[in-house]
């Protein structure tokens, strides 16, 4: 733990390193574009106007899926505080805790809730997301932490029956094998009582998925080209967004949306700070995110291999979106 802030019924745990984090990130950003398909790190996108901006999509007409998931977690929030009898709600990349709030109202009804405990990438954005929720709910303290739902679920606190949430289909960003080290993770630090509960996009018609994701106002094009902005003012590069137009696809054979950008022409990128030169063919791709949708046999099959067992699936009433709760197996 790197510091610790106290306040009344708040308290906020750092654990990201600057430092490291910026190694990590270096890194994972020379990987990528050695890679067959050059790929920048999803991180770059959430700087303060990135962190905004993704806010703004989640209003967006064409962005259905949170109002998917609150539309089931009105009509399961009950149920599912029934079932978990949590003490303390974890929630993984909580972000402003929007949808959660109906899984809070639900416990604290059910008079076991306890705790809340965020956790989330943006301090800035967690630590308005604590107060926000500690006004919001005398009777819970909240413990938030700021770190990274791949590298600090070993510093959630385990006392107490909890009930961990990744809404949001979040867990679309993350790729088969991450997903399944990650589901790993969660397995091994489950209690017998404890539960996960985990939203899903599903699969649907290609042109509503592609909508979603080329939205009439743009502003998820701005959201994507914004990685290109963080890059060049943190490691000096020379990304030019004339040079790119913006993509987002469906993959028919992986089942998830490619999403990012694409060369207008052949072109050279300085990376200065790397000592790196990257070269684009023209029409080359340039993948900054992917969200796979899912099916419920496939979701089912990659929990059962995590030694997790699917106890509930709840979809809105245009089947478009799911709610599934996960016990230890």
């Amino acid at each position: 733990m790197l510091s610790a802030v106290t306040e009344p019924r708040v308290r906020v745990d750092v654990l990201r390193d600057e430092a490291d984090d910026r190694a990590s990130l270096y890194d994972a950003t020379l990987r990528g574009l050695r890679a067959g398909v050059k790929e920048l790190p999803a991180f770059w996108l959430y700087d303060e106007q990135g962190s905004r901006l993704y806010e703004e999509i989640t209003r967006l007409p064409e962005y259905y899926l949170p109002r998917r998931e609150a539309e089931i977690l009105r009509d399961r929030a009950d149920v599912i505080a029934k079932r978990t009898q949590a003490r303390a709600l974890v929630e993984l990349g909580a972000g402003t805790a929007k949808n959660s709030r109906l899984l809070l109202d639900a416990l604290a009804a059910e008079g076991t809730l306890e705790r809340f405990v965020p956790l989330d990438v943006s301090e800035q954005t967690l630590r308005a997301s604590a107060q926000a929720i500690a006004a919001s709910y005398p009777r819970v303290s909240v413990h938030a932490i700021v770190g990274d739902f791949e590298r600090h679920l070993g510093a959630l606190p385990r006392d107490g029956r909890r009930l961990i949430a990744f809404l949001g289909s979040t867990i679309g960003n993350l790729y088969p094998d991450q997903r399944g080290r990650f589901l790993g993770t969660i397995a091994s630090m489950l209690g017998r009582d404890e539960a996960f509960l985990v939203g899903v996009d599903l699969v649907k018609d290609v042109a509503r998925l592609e909508a979603a994701y080329n939205d009439s106002r743009g502003v998820t094009e701005t959201f994507v080209r914004n990685a290109l902005t963080g890059v060049n003012r943190e490691l000096g590069a020379t990304f030019d967004q004339r040079r790119f137009a913006y993509e987002a696809r469906w993959d028919p054979e992986r089942e998830w949306m490619d999403i990012g950008l694409r060369a207008r022409q052949a072109h050279t990128v300085s990376i200065p700070r790397l000592e790196l030169d990257v070269a684009f063919e023209k029409e080359e791709p340039l993948r900054v995110e992917i969200s796979s949708k899912f099916r419920r046999e496939r979701f089912e099959l990659e929990t059962a291999r995590a030694g997790l067992r699917l106890d509930s699936w709840w979809t809105d009433a245009a089947g478009d979106f799911a709610v599934a709760l996960v016990l230890t197996d």
